[in-house]
């Protein structure tokens, strides 16, 4: 499914979230790039999609990056657009349930985007959270459920039915973007995300609601 999405993946994601995608992956950078006591000089991006995300930790001046995906279509895309930028930045397939690296490996670990499509949330976590060196940090930029309930008919009428119509006026992929919604709907509270961050052996464990509270952002610190 998202290798079909792959040429209109970065335009749909800049649609349907108003643009505030950008100041959200600039938000989750600046989280990955610094530590309590030290600066990151290695960060993972796990479900890294086309290399946004890993692009704008580069940025937020973390030495080496490598972002990974399972799907081979989004790693070309990074790929393609690492050649023609400065930044290095490593881009390779590979599987969020059972990542390439021995334990401790990373200053910091992210995810944008792609927790809920693991088959595994806390394994996912667990495995993140093996690859940080002791004092790390795990930081997700998630969709959340959303609770507020003035703007929660809106909200929901617009991400059930108008965002499907989008994605596939967009990307003649009407399944792709029906898919967002049910995900989003099965997937934890933010409240609960914190509590398998905790279960993971993750201390300082905190999160932000943003976009109206559709979004949240957690981050938690390796002891």
């Amino acid at each position: 499914m998202f290798d079909r999405i792959v040429p209109k993946y970065d335009l749909m994601n800049h649609v349907m979230t108003f643009g505030m995608d950008f100041r959200w992956r600039k938000m989750l950078a600046r989280q990955a790039a610094h530590l309590e006591d030290r600066k990151s000089q290695r960060v993972l991006d796990v479900a890294t999609g086309t290399g946004d995300v890993a692009f704008e930790i580069r940025k937020a001046g973390v030495a080496e990056v490598v972002g990974l995906d399972l799907t081979p279509g989004m790693i070309e895309e990074a790929k393609q657009k690492a050649a023609k930028r400065p930044d290095e930045v490593t881009f390779m397939v590979g599987d969020g349930m059972n990542l390439p690296f021995g334990d401790g490996s990373f200053d910091a670990c992210t995810i944008s985007f792609g927790l809920r499509n693991m088959p595994d949330y806390q394994g996912s976590i667990n495995e993140m959270v093996r690859v940080l060196k002791p004092g790390g940090k795990l930081v997700c930029l998630e969709m959340t459920p959303f609770r507020r309930p003035f703007l929660g008919p809106f909200f929901r009428l617009y991400f059930n039915q108008v965002v499907p119509i989008i994605g596939w006026l967009l990307t003649r992929d009407y399944k792709a973007y029906k898919y967002l919604p049910d995900s989003v709907r099965q997937f934890p509270t933010a409240d609960s995300l914190a509590d398998m961050y905790r279960e993971a052996g993750l201390q300082d464990v905190k999160y932000q609601l943003l976009g109206f509270g559709a979004v949240a952002m957690h981050v938690g610190i390796k002891p």
